[in-house]
């Protein structure tokens, strides 16, 4: 797995407790969970997003 040993994700994993700690890395793996399911929805939906405002948000002064 892209080329990393056991001996390297051990200590990795390691390395990451001792920065997070070992009670707030549930948090940092949902958290991470999340952004990577946000970022396939993101690549998966349509690009197009209306921007144009509605009649009613036009301001008095000006015409549509």
């Amino acid at each position: 797995m892209f080329g990393l040993g056991v001996t390297e994700l051990l200590l990795i994993l390691g390395v990451v407790i001792v920065i997070f700690g070992a009670r707030r890395l549930p948090e940092v793996g949902s958290g991470l969970g999340k952004a990577i399911r946000g970022f396939k929805t993101g690549l998966t939906e349509p690009d197009e997003i209306d921007v144009t405002p509605k009649k009613d948000e036009v301001e008095d002064g000006e015409k549509p």
